[in-house]
């Protein structure tokens, strides 16, 4: 499974999304010394899980997500994370 897959799955899993987009930005950061790191993506996603948390504590629900990822496969993960209703 590919990286990007499994991100996607996992957050999927854990945070039931109601919408769920996941970039790959990698290759316009080819060359960039963390890019031998791991890939850089940018997820936006909206979930009843986030309702009532401030910005930092939606980012912590996505990297517990994730954790191990960070370690072996993403390098920089650019998160847009929203609860239903907000703008």
């Amino acid at each position: 499974m590919s990286i990007a897959a499994e991100i996607e799955a996992r957050l999927r899993a854990e945070l039931a999304p109601t919408a769920l987009t996941l970039r790959d930005d990698s290759a316009d950061h080819a060359g960039h010394a963390g890019a031998r790191e791991g890939g850089h993506f940018h997820v936006t996603l909206v979930s009843a899980r986030f309702t009532g948390l401030q910005r930092v504590a939606r980012h912590r629900l996505v990297y517990h997500c994730l954790s191990d990822l960070m370690q072996r496969g993403i390098h920089a993960l650019a998160i847009d994370a929203r609860a239903p209703g907000d703008a």
